[in-house]
C-alpha cells in the first residue's frame, strides 16, 4: 500500500481521543465509536476507568499537562479529540465548576496542539446564544452569541467558545469545531431546564414568548460521530426538526400553567438563590421566557438528521422526571436540603414568599 493510500485511511479510519468518556455523553460516545468500523481506535480519558473494554483507558485529571503524553503515540496518532469533560451539575461549586469547565478546556487544546493533534470537538449548548425577546426564531447558527454569564455554567461556556475561537489563531494548524445541543433530555441529564418539568405548575412569566426545542442525547452522539468523521465541521447546533410553542408543551404535559408578573418572578427567584434556596440563578429564567431555538442547518445540510422529534424527547422527559417534585424549593425525599427545581420552579409556588421570610429571619436579614 502506498503512502498516500495509507493516509486516505487514516482519514477514513480516525484514532479518536474522548474525555470524561467514563460517564454521560462521554461513555456513550466511547462506546459508539469503539463499536464503529468507521473508527481505528479509541482512547478514553477520564478520573476513573470506563466500561468500555475495546477503548484504551487512561485515567487522569483533564486539567494534567500530561494529557499530551497521552495523546502522542507515534505508532498510532490520535487523529481528533472530542472534549466532554465538562461539570454542568446544577450543585456543584460554581468556582470549583469554572476551574474544572475552562482550565480543563484550555488544557486539552494546548496538549492537543503540543501533541501534533489536528482536530478538537468541542461540546457548548444553544443556551449561549442567549435567551432574548428579539431573537429571530429559529436563530441562525451564525447569529451572534448574546447570553450573559447569569444562567448556570453559561458564562463557563461563552468562555470555551472564546477558547475555541482563539485556539486556532494560538496553535497554528489545529482546527477546532464546536457543536451546540439544545435542552439535553436522557443518560440522567438533571439541569434548571429539565427540573422545570418537575413542578406541579409551569410557570409562565406574563407577556413572554418560551419556546422550547430539544435534543435526545442519542442524536447528540449521533451529530459528534459526523463530526469526529469530518462530515461537518464549523459551529454546529444540534436538536430536533423546529420547536414547541408553550401552548403546545402544556398540552402535551397535562401541566397547567401558573402565570406571574415579570418582575414577581424575577425578584423571587433572584432572592432564592441569594440566600441558599435553590441551586439556579435567577439568569436561568430568561431561558423559560423567550425564544432561542435554532435551524440546524449546518448539519442538516451535509445530511444529518435527529432521529428523535421534540415531542419524543418531551414524552421521554416525563417519563425520567416522573415521581420527581420540587415543592418550595426543593426535592421531595432527598436528604441534606438538597435543591431543586432551579428558578423558574420555585417561583411558582405559593410558598415561595413565606420561604423567604423565614429564611431571613434565620439569618437574621
Amino acid at each position: 500500500m502506498s503512502s498516500s493510500e495509507g493516509n486516505v485511511r487514516a482519514a477514513r479510519t480516525p484514532t479518536v481521543a474522548v474525555t470524561g468518556a467514563a460517564s454521560g455523553v462521554g461513555a456513550l460516545l466511547t462506546e459508539r465509536l469503539a463499536a464503529s468500523e468507521e473508527i481505528k481506535g479509541v482512547v478514553a480519558l477520564d478520573e476513573r476507568r470506563g466500561e468500555v473494554s475495546e477503548a484504551q483507558w487512561h485515567t487522569l485529571d483533564v486539567r494534567d499537562p500530561a494529557i499530551a503524553d497521552r495523546l502522542r503515540n507515534e505508532a498510532d496518532p490520535v487523529d481528533v479529540v472530542v472534549h466532554l469533560a465538562l461539570d454542568l451539575d446544577l450543585e456543584t461549586d460554581p468556582t470549583a465548576r469554572t476551574a474544572l469547565n475552562v482550565r480543563g478546556t484550555q488544557t486539552v487544546l494546548t496538549a492537543a496542539a503540543a501533541a501534533g493533534v489536528p482536530r478538537v470537538i468541542l461540546c457548548t449548548s444553544t443556551m449561549v446564544y442567549g435567551a432574548l425577546p428579539d431573537n429571530d426564531v429559529p436563530l441562525s447558527e451564525d447569529a451572534e452569541l448574546r447570553a450573559t454569564a447569569e444562567a448556570t455554567a453559561v458564562g463557563d461556556l461563552l468562555e470555551i467558545e472564546r477558547l475555541a475561537r482563539r485556539a486556532p489563531r494560538a496553535h497554528p494548524g489545529l482546527n477546532v469545531t464546536v457543536v451546540r445541543p439544545s435542552v439535553l433530555v436522557g443518560a440522567g441529564m438533571d439541569t434548571a431546564l429539565t427540573r422545570y418539568f418537575e413542578s406541579p405548575r409551569l410557570l409562565v412569566v406574563a407577556d413572554s414568548r418560551p419556546c422550547w426545542q430539544f435534543c435526545h442525547v442519542e442524536d447528540l452522539v449521533s451529530a459528534l460521530e459526523f463530526a469526529v468523521l469530518e462530515k461537518a465541521d464549523g459551529e454546529m447546533a444540534v436538536g430536533c426538526d423546529g420547536w414547541l410553542e408553550q401552548e403546545e408543551v402544556e398540552e402535551l404535559t397535562g401541566i397547567r400553567r401558573m402565570e406571574l408578573p415579570s418582575a414577581v418572578a424575577l425578584g423571587a427567584a433572584s432572592r432564592l438563590h441569594r440566600l441558599g434556596l435553590t441551586p439556579s440563578p435567577a439568569g436561568d429564567l430568561a431561558y423559560t421566557m423567550h425564544p432561542w431555538v435554532v435551524s440546524g442547518a449546518r448539519l442538516h445540510d451535509a445530511g444529518w438528521r435527529p432521529r428523535w422529534t421534540n415531542e419524543e424527547v418531551l414524552a421521554e422527559l416525563l417519563e425520567e422526571v416522573a415521581g420527581r417534585h420540587t415543592v418550595a424549593g426543593r426535592r421531595l425525599g432527598r436528604t441534606e436540603a438538597a435543591t431543586a427545581a432551579g428558578a423558574g420552579a420555585t417561583v411558582a409556588l405559593l410558598g415561595t414568599a413565606a420561604l423567604v421570610r423565614r429564611a431571613r429571619k434565620r439569618r437574621g436579614l
